[in-house]
């Protein structure tokens, strides 16, 4: 049975269709991978983060539902009524890490969790990750599938962008990874080796993705411009 705070199934199940919707109408998106994403039993989607959509796009593009961790911020008003009813994952970027707990509920019974793990809005060439999927990883039964996510932000867009309809975007599911702890490794070294397999594992196929889509990433921005729209958990956050 699903732990208390977990959302219903019917959450994603409505919401698929907005997804698609927005990857197949309003933009042309092409989705290679899909056979990669495992039929059943849980799964954290860890996605590059380069614009707003990339956590909307990912959920239309992907063959299975998913539950998306989002900042707290955002549940305010209609769009916050539709994140919930949605069945998205609020984060506390104050620190509170019952997100963590939340998700691992959520994959505990057998669903999917998606994650965009660098936290802010950037290159999206996953340089750097939080240790909250490799939590998770560790702490679930659940493989890590990489996400490469293209076209929600090109060139130097600023990083409020949204792109123009009918932009051509690209999403590439990678094989899933399976994480787990090792004999007499402590915490602190199985939390640090996991997250850098998922940091290698995203940044590789992120290159293969750019390389076999012919679409580029975004040019980094300036610090000052960051801010922070659909993250990973708190501890993505500075």
């Amino acid at each position: 049975m699903p732990g208390a705070g977990v959302p219903g199934s019917w959450t994603t199940a409505w919401s698929r269709p907005v997804g698609r919707f927005l990857n197949n109408i309003v933009y042309r998106t092409s989705v290679t991978g899909r056979s990669n994403v495992p039929a059943a039993g849980p799964v954290i989607f860890a996605g590059n983060h380069i614009s707003f959509l990339d956590g909307p796009v990912m959920f239309g593009a992907s063959p299975r539902p998913m539950h998306i961790l989002v900042k707290k911020e955002m549940f305010k008003g209609f769009l916050g009524r539709v994140l919930k009813a949605s069945g998205q994952l609020p984060v506390d970027r104050a620190g509170d890490r019952s997100v963590l707990q939340l998700s691992k509920d959520v994959l505990d019974a057998g669903r999917c969790v998606g994650i965009l793990p660098e936290g802010t809005r950037g290159s999206g060439t996953a340089a750097g990750i939080s240790n909250g999927v490799a939590w998770l990883a560790l702490n679930s039964d659940a493989v890590v599938v990489p996400v490469a996510i293209l076209g929600t932000r090109q060139g130097g867009e600023h990083l409020d962008s949204i792109p123009k309809p009918g932009r051509r975007l690209h999403v590439s599911f990678g094989q899933p990874l399976a994480l787990g702890r090792k004999p007499e490794e402590t915490g602190r070294a199985s939390m640090d080796r996991a997250a850098t397999e998922i940091r290698n594992t995203l940044a590789a196929h992120i290159r293969d993705t750019v390389r076999l889509s012919g679409l580029s990433l975004p040019s980094a921005d300036h610090p000052h411009q960051r801010t922070t729209a659909v993250a990973g958990p708190p501890a993505d956050h500075h």
